[in-house]
């Protein structure tokens, strides 16, 4: 029939050509081919595994239940292969309907790693490089990445100082290097740097990424050069794959509430304590007692109460909706998503809302020449009024809400006013947006295509740009008791550009492998400011809309502009997979540094040896099948501190002569040094990879050392030059510690197995050197051979009881003491309770941390274990030591007691504004261990899924923050608690629990 056709219509070329190309296209599509691949050992169906027709370009995916669809025709065959198993090659059936079952390979070793600028196979490298569980970052509901590595890599601190939505974690990788500078690792995205960019890890959104690697040894991070000694997170996105489009939807919701409360103490407690505060202050009750005040005298008097922190609280909603496509040929793949996260938090008025979009494409135009891009914008909310959780602590139930006419009080506790309404700021509207718009591209070109000889040799272009405005616009009215009004917008943004050129070559000569990278790279970065203030207005009505309207206008800008070039060399040599060699040099300058110091270097060598690939170890196999031994050392950087600090700068300000306004410019009080240079951390690391009982037991081990020397630090300067201070390259840091990660598959059966990972990190900090002097900063606490970050006080040895001050017993002792004041050791002897009875009494920063994770499969479910341990840190506590005469002030928690005559405490003190005169932090224990998440999962049924046109679907439950054991008094012994008056205090917020329920679709 179709040769009828086209004799008739032969004259028509056109419309025949089109007919046989309808005709090869619908050949070629082949049949909807449907399979279910799983574990040969365990029977688990396993996903993400590549499925290819043999002789064809056709490829996809297994989904979250095992299953993939596939056009191919009766008789082709399926290349089915995924990391840790063995390749297998399938025929298709009749009837299109495949049933797999892949063997694991006895050697997992072949999967490639991410490492800076490339990859490498895992038997490969040479230094301490990190893979973060694919659990962790699939399975696991964050609003971020950060979220899904706390507790579960090894010597990778990430610590949630602050649970406000939006807000990131701290992260930390082998301890803390530098005195003044940030210890933040640095972060890369798709091989662009999205540290020093002004952009954040909130601004990739968690269900984009495919992996995230660790490097933490100085052969690993010295390839980042002066960006390398506190570690670096390479993050790789997910990417299209050949085949069939598929679509795929996450999404969850929850509830968020307070992890622990800290409870004030009841009505009638307080009134006990507001009379024993009197007694011992001598200060007189409001018209008599029972209370303190006006306020809390009437609702006294009424029988009012109220719960303050219910007042400001609430049970938080979160929500996050995901939906990606994915798909392409052999030469043009793609991957596009959209994310929206709704998050209101457990405080009134911390609301946050992030929408995001993601496309990363890959073309191949020809044979030689490749390209994509990697772009996303992403938009972040957090605006509203918030209320205060450190002002509603300290609130009496007595306290009066509202006034007479509906209104908010100013100071519910009135005429005590220390402590104002901390609903107020709820009335306030302000708004605080960010974005970040970042466009990154490659062009990758292969020689050996163009001509054969070239073979192995590439060069790849790596351009970015990232533009990141935010803005803040605040006003402040009659609501919160600002009769005049003050309104303030603030506009700040950032551009930043790199172009990176990496050169590479690879080739085998018969046992022989050879891997050179080479690199140079620039980067630059602009950043400006402007802020817009305005007081004294007619009316709150239209807030910052028109700062023009004020009586009073002030304006001021600031702009500054960093430049850096790099260049790097790397050269990898292996023999026989046995014998493998790293030698790595990178050259760095920036514009921030001293004239004389424009440039620094930065070397570094790592070998390593397969033990488990020698002939000697052929008897051993069915025991050992992994066994590789590490060693690298190297120096890396660190820029320390901000642009313009190494110059001698002016500032310009308004001077009134003559009756007209002149500019003046004055000298900084820091004078410039043209010989400042980089901070720098020589570092050495050794290490062993194993594997036994073809991987049921496997795991590293990992011993550093490191030295951080020619650190920045501010040295005062004699008034006669003029000047305050100045930097210099002077101080010392040293690290030394161990990493330890064990995976064991516990037990592997045909419906149930059981996997556990353990890791374990210890890490000890000590200043080797403060200015050069030998001398050590006490105002600071930089003591030699300590930590940073010490708690550095008196000994506390318990409280002073009347029968002692009657007897005399602190005559010698402390002369000022009372009874119910506390006791202070004299450690000198000398009868004075000085500077010189201080001592160090710990550090702040944790001696060592582990992590346990528990994963138990039975058929389609799959519970997973979480829990994380940070023992060894000490942490002066705000609640306890809040200033003596706040105790009979605030409402504070129902845990702290307080001495008097009947209740000889030895543990706390008493109600006196005395009875702290030396101003003792109260440094507690804040080690814990917490269950950080649970997560039950289940995989639905695939026959049920077909007949809905669902290729596969997952539904979980999951809760964080489940439970706490520690000693610690207060809200968490992790979370942020600012006393009144310090900064940030008024940004307070508890630790919380989640609970969601969610789903992950594939069509």
């Amino acid at each position: 029939m179709l040769t009828h056709y086209c004799n008739k219509y032969a004259k028509n070329t056109l419309l025949l050509n089109s007919l046989f190309l309808i005709a090869m296209t619908t050949y070629g599509q082949g049949t909807s081919i449907k399979g279910t691949i799983r574990d040969a050992s365990t029977g688990r169906n396993i996903s993400n595994v590549t499925v290819k027709v043999k002789g064809s370009s056709a490829s996809t995916q297994s989904n979250a239940g095992g299953s993939f669809t596939i056009q191919a025709n009766i008789g082709n065959t399926l290349i089915i292969s995924s990391v840790g198993y063995q390749e297998k090659e399938v025929i298709v059936p009749q009837g299109g309907i495949v049933d797999v079952t892949l063997i694991p390979s006895e050697n997992v070793l072949d999967e490639l790693v991410v490492v800076g600028y490339g990859t490498q196979k895992r038997s490969d490298v040479t230094g301490s490089v990190a893979s973060v569980p694919k659990d962790r970052l699939s399975k696991i509901p964050v609003t971020n990445v950060m979220q899904a590595i706390q507790g579960a890599v090894s010597n990778v601190t990430v610590s949630q100082a602050s649970s406000i939505p939006g807000d990131a974690p701290n992260v930390q990788v082998r301890g803390k290097n530098s005195i003044n500078a940030s210890s933040e690792p640095y972060i890369v995205v798709d091989g662009i740097p999205l540290s020093r960019t002004d952009g954040s890890v909130n601004d990739i959104n968690p269900n984009d990424i495919e992996s995230v690697e660790i490097l933490k040894d100085p052969s690993a991070v010295a390839i980042y050069g002066v960006n390398g000694s506190n570690g670096v997170i390479l993050i790789t996105t997910k990417r299209g794959t050949s085949g069939t489009p598929r679509i795929r939807y996450s999404g969850y919701g929850g509830v968020e509430n307070v992890a622990h409360i800290l409870k004030p103490v009841s009505g009638e407690e307080l009134l006990k304590r507001y009379a024993e505060y009197a007694r011992i202050n001598n200060s007189p009750l409001y018209n008599g007692g029972p209370v303190r005040n006006q306020y809390e005298f009437d609702n006294y008097t009424n029988g009012v109460t109220t719960d303050w922190l219910d007042a400001v609280m609430q049970t938080g909603v979160i929500q996050n909706h995901n939906v990606s496509l994915s798909g392409g040929s052999e030469n043009a793949k793609y991957y596009v998503s959209g994310d929206y996260l709704d998050q209101k938090g457990v405080l009134l008025g911390y609301n946050y809302k992030r929408y995001s979009f993601r496309t990363n494409t890959d073309f191949k135009p020809t044979k030689y020449l490749s390209v994509g891009t990697s772009s996303y914008i992403i938009a972040h909310n957090r605006d509203g009024g918030r209320a205060s959780l450190l002002q509603a602590a300290a609130m009496s139930p007595y306290a009066k809400m509202y006034n007479d006419d509906g209104t908010l009080t100013q100071h519910p506790m009135y005429s005590e006013q220390l402590w104002t309404n901390p609903l107020l700021p709820t009335t306030l509207n302000p708004e605080r947006r960010q974005f970040n718009i970042t466009l990154n591209g490659y062009a990758d070109l292969n020689f050996g295509e163009l001509y054969k000889p070239l073979a192995g040799l590439k060069y790849k272009l790596n351009a970015g740009y990232s533009y990141v405005p935010g803005r803040t616009n605040e006003y402040e009215g009659e609501s919160v008791y600002n009769f005049a009004g003050m309104g303030r917008i603030t506009n700040s943004e950032s551009q930043s550009y790199t172009v990176e050129n990496i050169l590479t070559y690879n080739k085998d000569f018969g046992k022989h492998h050879l891997d050179f990278t080479g690199l140079y790279a620039s980067k630059s970065k602009y950043w400006q400011q402007a802020i817009a203030t305005g007081e004294v207005f007619p009316n709150d009505a239209l807030e910052w809309g028109n700062l023009g309207a004020a009586a009073t206008q002030k304006v001021s800008s600031q702009a500054d502009l960093y430049r850096s070039i790099s260049q790097m060399g790397r050269l990898n040599y292996s023999y026989d997979s046995r014998y493998l060699f790293t030698v790595t040099a990178r050259r760095d300058g920036a514009s921030i540094f001293g004239r004389n110091n424009k440039y620094g270097m930065f070397p570094s060598a790592a070998v390593a040896w397969n033990i488990h690939n020698e002939s000697f170890m052929n008897s051993t196999k069915d025991v050992v099948d992994n066994l590789k031994w590490r060693i690298s050392y190297g120096i890396s950087g660190n820029e320390a501190i901000g642009i313009y600090e190494t110059l001698s700068l002016m500032d310009a300000s308004t001077i009134a002569m003559k009756g007209l306004s002149n500019t003046a410019l004055n000298i900084r009080k820091r004078m410039g040094n043209d010989d400042l240079q980089w901070e720098k951390t020589k570092g050495f690391n050794t290490g062993i990879d194993f594997g036994l009982f073809k991987s049921r037991i496997s795991g590293s081990i990992d011993v550093y050392k490191t030295n951080s020397y020619d650190i920045l630090l501010k040295q005062r300067l004699p008034r006669l030059t003029g000047f305050e201070d100045v930097y210099f390259n002077i101080g010392k840091v040293a690290n030394t510690g161990i990493d330890l990660t064990l995976n064991t598959k516990n037990i592997v059966k045909n419906d149930f197995t059981w996997s556990s990972t353990v890791v374990f990190s210890r890490n000890k900090n000590k200043i080797v050197e403060v200015y050069g002097d030998g001398k050590e900063d006490l105002g600071n606490r930089w003591l030699i051979g300590h930590p940073l970050g010490i708690i550095y006080d008196f000994t506390k040895v318990g409280i002073w009881q009347e029968e002692e001050i009657k007897a005399g017993v602190n005559k010698g002792w402390d002369e000022q003491a009372e009874a119910g004041s506390v006791k202070l050791a004299d450690l000198n002897g000398d009868g004075l309770i000085n500077e010189d009875d201080r001592s160090v009494l710990g550090q702040t920063a944790p001696k060592w941390t582990a992590g346990l994770n528990n994963t138990f499969s039975y058929k389609a479910f799959s519970l997973n274990i979480f829990i994380n341990t940070v023992q060894g840190a000490l942490r002066n506590n705000p609640q306890i030591g809040s200033a003596a005469d706040e105790m009979g002030r605030k409402s504070t928690p129902a845990e702290l007691g307080y001495w008097t005559p009947e209740n000889k405490s030895n543990e706390w003190r008493s109600l006196s504004n005395r009875s702290n005169t030396y101003g003792y932090g109260f440094p507690s224990n804040a080690s814990f261990t917490r269950l950080k998440d649970v997560t039950l999962s289940y995989n639905m049924p695939q026959n049920t899924l077909n007949k809905l046109g669902i290729n596969g679907a997952t539904v979980y439950v999951s809760g964080r923050n489940l439970y706490t054991w520690t000693n610690w008094i207060g809200w968490d012994p992790e979370a942020r608690d600012n006393t009144r008056g310090s900064d940030n205090a008024h940004l307070n917020y508890p630790m919380v629990r989640t609970y969601v329920l969610g789903v992950n679709l594939t069509f």
